[in-house]
């Protein structure tokens, strides 16, 4: 006779809890599944990251039961301009039945804290390490560290959401496939009195600037690296931006902006076997239109419903959900391909003034409400 399958520690367990890893743990919780969360930070992650929360997104959080304190503390986005040499190319407006919500990350994160415990109180586990997660077939084995002490948890099914450097993603052998669309980015977010509630888009000459209104008076500046161009620093970051709109914002000689490169990669099979990867460890989307945290989140309710189904038939096959997520992430990947070539370098003539009536087209009448629905996510 084969060897008895041991007493199951969990349902799911969930390695990583970033926004998307932790929605998921409410969705999972709030439909009775026990579940456990692994994360090796062991405190607040403060730094300056995802702030954009489109429709589908907020649609998940809502599912989730947080969304009402995310709006509660979210700036909503009255719309967007797209500029070029100092003038508006086009207009979007976001209206009340499918907003636009700015709030950083840290905050998300702490609501989507909160709504975990109190469905499943616990189930976070801070400053646990997890070395490997192996399919046995009929569960998975997860192994771990935590507060100095090896051991290992058995469930049902593992979800890896552990970001795009994930280890244990290329330990399982699932892959990594370059996408379309790379450039170099620094972003800072500043106090400002009169930041508004409209997102600004220049797209001149030089290279894309952004300026998106935060709750509490701060604005965030993300600035497109041109070759050779130094805007890690406070001064070349804010020469950059006057340069470039005309703006010379307060950006004090203390602000370090961060830099970063951004990507695009798919992982080759999201699922396979008990074994899903979950966000930025199945792909690598482009901050530029602030799509990688939402389609995580519309990842996770996907993933929700093919393991609770999965758990209550006592299949293993979560091929579904891994098709759909490529299908998903590929069609993300195509749009943040576009906005990266859209605030790329252009040289005066026929480059610029093409771009230029491309985006004074997207926003004429006709078009525009197809391009607010690119802009919000609208079929993901």
């Amino acid at each position: 006779m084969p060897p008895a399958e041991p007493r199951l520690d969990h349902g799911v367990v969930i390695v990583g809890a970033g926004p998307v890893g932790l929605l998921l743990g409410c969705l999972l919780a709030q439909g009775g599944v026990d579940v456990a969360l692994c994360e090796q930070r062991d405190g607040d992650d403060v730094r300056s990251r995802a702030i954009g929360i489109h429709p589908p997104g907020l649609a998940m959080l809502d599912r989730a039961g947080a969304g009402a304190a995310v709006r509660a503390e979210a700036l909503a986005l009255a719309g967007g301009e797209v500029l070029s040499r100092g003038r508006v190319l086009a207009s979007l407006a976001f209206p009340a039945d499918r907003p636009v919500l700015v709030l950083p990350q840290r905050r998300t994160h702490a609501l989507l804290s909160q709504r975990l415990d109190r469905l499943s109180p616990g189930a976070l586990r801070a400053g646990c390490s997890v070395s490997g997660v192996r399919d046995e077939g009929g569960f998975v084995r997860v192994r771990l560290d935590a507060e100095g002490r090896r051991r290992e948890l058995t469930a049902a099914f593992a979800v890896i959401a552990d970001g795009v450097h994930s280890g244990l993603r290329t330990g399982l052998g699932l892959g990594w496939r370059r996408r379309a669309g790379s450039a170099r980015y620094a972003m800072a977010d500043v106090p400002d009195p009169d930041v508004g509630a409209t997102a600004l888009l220049h797209c001149g000459p030089g290279g894309l600037v952004e300026s998106f209104p935060l709750p509490g008076g701060v604005r965030r500046w993300v600035v497109r690296a041109a070759e050779d161009e130094d805007v890690g620093t406070a001064a070349g970051f804010r020469a950059a931006i006057r340069v470039r709109t005309g703006a010379d914002p307060a950006i004090g000689s203390d602000v370090v902006p961060v830099a970063f490169t951004a990507r695009q990669h798919v992982a080759r099979a999201p699922a396979r076997g008990r074994i899903a990867l979950l966000g930025d460890a199945a792909h690598e989307i482009s901050p530029i239109g602030g799509q990688g945290m939402n389609l995580g989140w519309a990842d996770a309710g996907r993933l929700d419903a093919a393991l609770r189904a999965a758990l209550a038939d006592g299949r293993a096959d979560l091929g579904d959900y891994g098709r759909r997520t490529l299908r998903a992430a590929r069609g993300a990947q195509r749009r943040s391909a576009f906005y990266m070539a859209m605030g790329a370098p252009a040289r005066h003539g026929l480059p610029l003034l093409a771009r230029e009536l491309l985006i004074r087209s997207l926003g004429s009448a006709p078009l525009r409400p197809w391009a607010a629905g690119l802009v919000t996510m609208r079929g993901l």
